[in-house]
């Protein structure tokens, strides 16, 4: 059965903390043990550095003292509720591989707690800024083509126009079983509805800084293209072969190097175990850099940006489930990966318009995403997504992509 949360606990000032006897032979009066642990330590240190403190870091250190008591006591109701949100993701992971039912009973139904304490105070003492370690720069499309050329002696194939990949992309998609509603609305969900074949997040709409390397229609990021030649490799290769077949002259000559080039791509994505992790390992090597490179290819590219959509509809199709995925829930999927997607994608109307975002959520991920605290059930995020697919296929590369399918 599904059990609350406790309320949030009460901040309990220091003055208070004084005052508090030693003991009263129960523990009916005790404070919770994560506000009792940090008051002690807080103390201790008040007392052993206030001899020659001035009042503004006495002031300070008051005020820490009860930041960090309210932190405290908020990390450990937080902690609670985010180790029930596991819990039951377990359960109905069970439930699911043994055919049982899943119940509203099976979801947290409040929302994580909310931090209301006071705010870390600033010191008034100089204080030393640690190091922070230095950022690898995130690869920009330079980037992938140095490694393609230095690795794998290859240069990408790009369209003489951004119309030719729409092309080629719709041609694969249509026929590997993408509808046009689902390749449009994705397209306009993941670039505005403006975005190029080459487009990478952050050098967009005036942006100068690659934010990560995910790039096209569909925002494949390096451990994506590592994954889908992989898992995908034989598909790609076949589907390549056959038009190598069908080519002549000069331009079979550069499909066959081409071809060569992907089967050694696919040989050494799949020389790893098949986990995301491994996978992520490769995408952050310049040999991953060299397979993102695919992405920009006329030929492999749509390719790619088909199959990272297909694997989702293909997952749901072999559990079952037959309904025709719209686009909304064919981006949850694509956004939370396929597991988590199919928990969202197979729920009642109902149950979505009660079941909190937080459920399919780690607490680290879903703290850093606005969106699914703001728009924080299923339904409303499905709604959210809906919405922005709506307007965003208004815009002059989505009705184009829509016009060549």
């Amino acid at each position: 059965m599904h059990h609350p949360i406790r309320k949030h606990l009460a901040l309990v000032p220091l003055a208070l903390v004084l005052l508090v006897p030693a003991a009263h032979g129960g523990e009916s009066d005790a404070l919770p043990s994560a506000v009792s642990n940090a008051h002690a330590q807080l103390l201790s240190q008040f007392f052993a550095h206030s001899g020659d403190a001035s009042p503004a870091v006495l002031e300070y250190r008051r005020k820490l003292a009860e930041y960090q008591a309210a932190r405290a006591a908020f990390d450990e109701e937080a902690g609670a509720y985010w180790s029930q949100i596991s819990e039951k993701r377990k359960t109905r992971n069970a439930k699911r591989r043994s055919g049982q039912q899943i119940t509203l009973d099976d979801y947290v139904l409040e929302h994580p707690p909310v931090y209301t304490g006071p705010k870390r105070p600033v010191n008034p003492e100089p204080e030393e800024t640690p190091e922070r370690p230095t950022r690898k720069p995130i690869p920009v499309v330079a980037d992938l083509l140095r490694a393609a050329q230095d690795l794998y002696q290859f240069t990408p194939q790009r369209p003489s126009s951004e119309v030719e990949f729409k092309r080629a992309y719709a041609r694969y998609a249509l026929a590997s079983g993408l509808t046009r509603e689902q390749a449009v609305r994705v397209y306009s969900f993941e670039t505005g509805g403006t975005g190029t074949f080459d487009v990478q997040a952050g050098i967009e709409h005036g942006g100068k800084r690659a934010i990560s390397t995910a790039m096209g229609y569909n925002q494949l990021l390096t451990t994506n293209s590592v994954e889908l030649l992989a898992e995908q490799g034989h598909e790609l290769i076949r589907a390549l072969s056959d038009k190598v077949a069908r080519t002549s002259g000069p331009a079979r000559q550069a499909l066959e190097h081409k071809l060569t080039v992907l089967k050694k791509m696919v040989a050494h994505a799949k020389s790893v175990p098949d986990t995301w992790s491994e996978h992520e390992k490769i995408g952050n090597t310049a040999q991953g850099w060299a397979m993102h490179a695919m992405v920009l290819d006329v030929d492999i590219g749509p390719m790619l940006q088909t199959h990272k959509l297909l694997t989702s509809v293909l997952f749901a199709r072999a559990k079952g489930y037959t309904r025709p995925l719209t686009a909304a829930e064919l981006e949850m999927m694509n956004l939370t990966g396929d597991g988590t997607g199919f928990d969202m994608v197979t729920m009642p109307q109902a149950m979505r318009e009660q079941v909190p975002t937080s459920n399919f959520f780690q607490r680290s991920g879903y703290e850093r995403n606005p969106v699914a605290i703001r728009h924080n059930t299923v339904a409303k995020l499905l709604a959210v997504t809906d919405a922005r697919m709506d307007s965003n296929s208004n815009n002059a590369g989505a009705r184009e992509l829509a016009a060549v399918f």
